[in-house]
């Protein structure tokens, strides 16, 4: 039997668990994940949607256009307000974004692998030894030139 991953937001409410170790870990500096996450930036990884189970709760989600167009639902515990996955995304199908800080064992997964939106990074922080991109790194690198990018959904 393989080991469980399992998470849940702040107040215990809401918990989930998978079983297939993310390949994609990402800290993203948009202004989407800034404004949601309530930080800097915001530490993420992908679970396959059909590995993806949550255990108990009721999330509330969020409808989110992002400036790409594409449409995604943002998870958040009703009771204490932590945002724990977003879903329903159309630029990536068949995919949850985990938020990293809700897994119980976070270090159990591996570091981000890239930081993307950096053109939005605040200057006081520090970038990773890992690729950093402008926006999400399938863009076209001249759609961002004269603009900063927005949301990475």
């Amino acid at each position: 039997m393989s080991e469980k991953f399992t998470g849940r937001c702040e107040c215990g409410a809401i918990t989930y668990e998978f079983s297939n170790a993310p390949e994609f870990v990402a800290n993203c500096y948009c202004k989407d994940c800034q404004r949601s996450s309530g930080g800097v930036m915001a530490s993420y990884f992908s679970v396959a949607q059909d590995d993806f189970k949550l255990l108990s709760g009721s999330p509330r989600s969020y409808p989110y256009v992002a400036d790409s167009g594409n449409t995604l639902e943002r998870n958040f515990c009703a009771d204490c307000g932590a945002r724990v996955f977003t879903d329903k995304l159309s630029g990536f199908p068949g995919q949850v974004f985990v938020m990293l800080g809700s897994m119980d064992a976070p270090e159990s997964v591996k570091p981000p692998l890239m930081e993307i939106f950096t053109a939005r990074r605040i200057s006081w922080t520090k970038a990773l030894d890992v690729p950093q991109h402008l926006a999400r790194p399938d863009a076209d690198p001249q759609a961002t030139v004269g603009r900063l990018p927005g949301g990475c959904g």
